[in-house]
């Protein structure tokens, strides 16, 4: 087939809070006005819910996603009520004792137990052990892609071989051709599977990026390409030309999402953050307009143990760059590469 569909993973291969500005631009900020991952207008009744132990919010909000077929949304609102689960569990408790088949109570359970799971010492045996619980999720919904981007992670932190991997993203993209959680899942092993490798995990960003609509989010994958490769100490270099239009392609995206809105707010923080490593400070200026208050802890949880206080230093940063001062950079502030702890 033509497209996504046919794109191939090249498993295969011949061989084997601090101080912030004081004026940006559109107005002032202030600290205050920074907000960390701040869940959307459609988020944030369903956590408020769960706080009380009721599931009922957050149950009609994926059984609306999962409906209308917004799989980006719902693959965001299940990992963010997932992570609220981990310290928060009752609400989701009660869901599973009151309807123990349904899809999307099924999907949230077995996100939290990958969660969990991945932040065990013994983190291959432990995810293994929780297999049963997304095979459960998918077989709960044949068309959602979701419970398959779940599955990818799976594999990557059980360590599974090329082959399962594969037979996996040819279920997600059946599914969803141009879903990028599956494909940021897909790149995130490439990545892991060959380590150095970023031309691999280019191209096949590329390639997914120049099939996809010209608003799909995946038009962002190459920019996650970039990404790895900036945080990454080993590899042969890239052309800066090829790091440019991975940061060019997600611009053009991001002029076509809302405006100072929670929902794009991870892909342009993480926007920010290549445009700074390429010291282009008026683009990255721009994306702080186009961004507002909104900071996520991705990229910045990656560079630092403080992800607000990081972007806040960037964003100063970016300021002092556009005024002519000599910026810094989103450098780790531990030592060495990025860590790559989230999955």
């Amino acid at each position: 087939m033509v497209g996504t569909m046919a794109i191939q993973l090249p498993f295969i291969r011949a061989s084997r809070m601090t101080r912030t500005a004081s004026h940006l631009v559109g107005g002032p900020r202030t600290d205050d006005e920074a907000l960390l991952d701040a869940p959307d207008a459609r988020l944030s009744p369903a956590l408020v819910a769960a706080a009380r132990d009721d599931h009922g919010p957050a149950a009609g909000l994926l059984r609306a996603t999962r409906t209308a077929a917004e799989w980006e949304r719902r693959d965001r609102y299940v990992t963010r009520l997932a992570a609220f689960a981990r310290s928060r569990p009752d609400w989701l408790d009660a869901w599973l004792a009151t309807a123990p088949q349904d899809p999307d109570a099924l999907l949230l359970r077995a996100q939290l137990a990958v969660d969990r799971a991945w932040q065990s010492p013994a983190r291959a045996e432990a995810l293994r052990e929780v297999s049963p619980l997304i095979t459960a999720a998918a077989r709960a919904d044949h068309g959602d892609p979701v419970p398959w981007r779940l599955a990818l992670d799976h594999a990557r932190g059980a360590q599974a071989g090329h082959s399962y991997f594969e037979e996996l993203w040819a279920a997600a993209v059946r599914r969803a051709p141009h879903h990028y959680g599956c494909h940021e899942s897909a790149l995130r092993y490439l990545a892991a599977s060959w380590h150095g490798s970023h031309q691999e995990c280019f191209d096949f960003a590329d390639r997914a990026a120049q099939d996809a609509p010209a608003d799909a989010l995946v038009q962002a994958l190459p920019l996650r390409a970039a990404f790895g490769y900036l945080t990454d100490d080993c590899g042969p270099e890239l052309p800066r030309e090829r790091l440019d239009a991975a940061a060019d392609r997600a611009i053009a995206l991001s002029l076509r999402l809302p405006t100072a809105d929670p929902w794009p707010a991870r892909m342009r923080n993480l926007l920010v953050f290549v445009l700074v490593r390429l010291e282009r400070w008026p683009d990255a200026q721009e994306q702080l307009r186009l961004n507002g208050p909104y900071a996520t802890s991705f990229p910045w949880d990656q560079v630092s143990d403080d992800p607000l206080g990081h972007f806040l230093r960037v964003r100063d940063d970016i300021l002092a760059g556009a005024a002519g001062r000599p910026p810094g950079h989103p450098r780790s502030e531990r030592g060495g590469r990025a860590r790559s702890r989230d999955h």
